[in-house]
């Protein structure tokens, strides 16, 4: 689909029977595409379900806008999560934000039988299944919570030894670095000092190492390493003139490193860095995995959270017998004032306050409409947008 005119947000509206529902369909549908096209529709098939008394209605009708709001938060945590997780590779997280195997967009559309869906649960709107999706739900926050903490924590420590690894030479880790032979070891009376000498000094270096001092050892000192500012360099000197080399190299701008050398301790410093990375490596695919099972558990089941809101919504304003048609409309981008004057025209006889109210968004007494605009159908919007990352 041309990604500038077709929005990623959907529109599930629905709209009492006429003599049928089918003649509800056909009319929403050659007045959305009759002259340009103002939207993509498709039929919203939700099953009968047994209503309870008015009350229980009312009291649903909030309890399904709660369940929906906290829904659609973990099915944006765990997209948002799945982009942090493919860090590099965002491009990558739309073809991994699949609901039930197919595209997000297609899933509202196609491989969404809601009707299925619904034999888990009891018929009946008295108990509907409320604890059924919120206990899936909250499970999938809980498991997230879980799993991004171990995650983090790991990449956490992986990026602190990456960053010892990478920085300057005056506190960057040298187990890459330097060698056994860069160093007399073991002497009683020599030590080998690691210097950090600035490039633009490095001629001073060579001219006066061996002087900084009394008892250096003449031509010990070599270039390990360079960075762009810098050398390292070693030398090699009597332990008792130490004092006095490290005070004359500092009013020379060059740097004496505090280091000890200790194969152990460089070893296992490398190793802990292999494993973090190996078990990033290893949790990364089973990560992604459970992210695109749980994405698309989430998704659905805030599609049927949807799905009962229209049900509830339309037998409160629509009355008994149960006789309403639900579609899904997905409004081309260009056009979408021009469809809201469409389906108003169409549904604006439902409501006699409809024509004071079209353009407000303010809080009509008895209605709990603070987060949800009102129009003289019902009318819930499926966002998508909140899957979208640049």
């Amino acid at each position: 689909q041309d990604k500038d005119t077709k929005m990623t947000e959907f529109w599930l509206i629905s709209a009492p029977g006429e003599k049928t529902c089918q003649q509800t369909w056909e009319k929403l549908h050659a007045a959305t595409t009759k002259n340009n096209n103002l939207s993509t529709n498709s039929k919203f098939n939700i099953p009968d379900l047994k209503v309870g008394t008015l009350d229980v209605l009312v009291g649903l009708s909030d309890e399904l806008a709660k369940l929906d709001a906290f829904v659609e938060s973990v099915v944006k945590k765990v997209a948002q999560y799945m982009a942090d997780v493919l860090e590099d590779s965002k491009d990558k997280v739309q073809e991994n934000l699949l609901a039930n195997g197919g595209k997000v967009l297609t899933v509202i559309y196609l491989s969404f039988e809601i009707k299925n869906s619904f034999k888990n649960y009891s018929s009946s709107l008295d108990t509907v299944p409320f604890l059924f999706i919120f206990k899936g739900v909250n499970q999938i926050d809980n498991d997230l919570k879980a799993r991004a903490s171990a995650y983090n924590n790991l990449k956490g420590n992986l990026q602190n030894l990456e960053r010892k690894n990478a920085g300057s030479l005056l506190t960057r880790s040298l187990a890459d670095i330097v060698k056994k032979e860069d160093f007399v070891l073991d002497s009683e009376y020599l030590v080998t000092l690691l210097v950090i000498v600035p490039k633009l000094n490095y001629n001073d270096w060579v001219k006066q190492y061996e002087t900084l001092a009394e008892m250096v050892v003449p031509r010990s000192s070599n270039v390990l390493f360079e960075d762009q500012d810098s050398y390292l360099c070693n030398v090699t000197l009597f332990r008792k003139a130490v004092d006095d080399f490290k005070h004359k190299a500092r009013e020379y701008k060059f740097m004496v490193r505090d280091f000890q050398y200790n194969e152990e301790e460089m070893k296992a410093d490398k190793e802990e860095m292999n494993r973090l990375s190996t078990d990033k490596k290893k949790q990364f695919g089973p990560l992604v995995r459970w992210l695109k099972v749980n994405f698309s558990e989430a998704f659905i089941a805030w599609i049927h959270v949807k799905a009962l809101r229209v049900f509830v919504e339309s037998v409160l304003r629509y009355g008994l017998p149960v006789n309403f048609q639900a579609m899904l409309l997905q409004p081309n981008k260009k056009t979408m004032k021009k469809l809201r004057e469409v389906l108003y025209d169409l549904y604006k006889h439902l409501d006699s306050s409809a024509a004071a109210i079209i353009d407000a968004t303010v809080d009509i007494p008895g209605l709990n409409l603070s987060q949800q605009e009102y129009y003289p159908y019902v009318y819930y919007k499926i966002d998508c947008n909140l899957l979208e990352f640049k």
